[in-house]
């Protein structure tokens, strides 16, 4: 199939509901999406983050009382440096953005918020996250290392996460089940190990990688992917516990 043909498909990252049915459901707690826009090697787009994160919400928007917010698409993918199509903002105009989203949304009575976060790049979600909650819980970074580590253990995935970094076995699995007309053939031989990385946030991904991937993604299925994402979706019942947005 040609890029052409790619290239006329659209992920579903954004929700459809009203301001009716936001006032009805009466929300206590939203869920916002944040990606990337970056290089995933020549099987996976660069929207891959934002999409895994915007699928996410929607998995936890269809369990949950949660108001589901669009992806911020663009976000800290310096680590790509200058590979075709990457762009990216700084971790001061990210910060800027998520807090003043956390500050509308207090306005209109919405006071708790979950970060769920597809990209490894963007650090300062970690430092947002520690400044909301000084005086109460008010926000979370979902999903966290563990939550992810017992995904992938649920789904039954080969690769860990140091060794699956990018546009391996995992990212690949869950657009195989949730969105699989992004997924360009040429994943199933496009594994590469990157090892040890010690200077990755001074050398950029172009010193481990070639290709752009780090992981295994000859591994993925789509049923790995409906795993993962169920494990996840799960284990969001203890960040709404924590903020008092539902009981588990």
């Amino acid at each position: 199939m040609g890029a052409e043909s790619y290239r006329r498909r659209a992920v579903n990252l954004l929700p459809t509901i009203t301001t009716v049915d936001v006032q009805d459901q009466a929300p206590k707690v939203a869920v916002l999406p944040i990606g990337s826009f970056e290089q995933h090697g020549a099987h996976l787009p660069l929207i891959t983050d934002a999409a895994i994160a915007s699928i996410i919400a929607r998995e936890v928007a269809s369990a949950y009382p949660v108001l589901q917010l669009p992806p911020i698409t663009i976000a800290c993918s310096h680590e790509h440096g200058t590979w075709a199509g990457t762009v990216s903002i700084s971790a001061r105009t990210l910060h800027a953005v998520v807090t003043d989203i956390a500050q509308s949304l207090e306005a209109s009575g919405i006071r708790k918020l979950v970060l769920i976060n597809a990209h490894g790049g963007n650090y300062v979600l970690s430092n947002i996250v520690q400044e909301a909650n000084v005086t109460e819980p008010r926000m979370s970074l979902f999903p966290q290392g563990h939550e992810w580590n017992r995904a992938r253990e649920h789904a039954g995935l080969v690769s860990n996460s140091h060794d699956d970094m990018h546009a391996g076995e995992i990212e690949t699995s869950i657009l195989l089940h949730a969105e699989p007309s992004v997924v360009r053939p040429g994943y199933e031989t496009a594994d590469h190990d990157g090892g040890e990385r010690p200077f990755l946030l001074t050398e950029g991904m172009k010193a481990y990688t070639q290709t752009g991937v780090i992981g295994f993604p000859s591994h993925a299925t789509a049923e790995k992917g409906k795993a993962v994402l169920a494990s996840l979706t799960k284990d969001f019942a203890h960040h709404m516990a924590v903020l008092g947005g539902e009981k588990e």
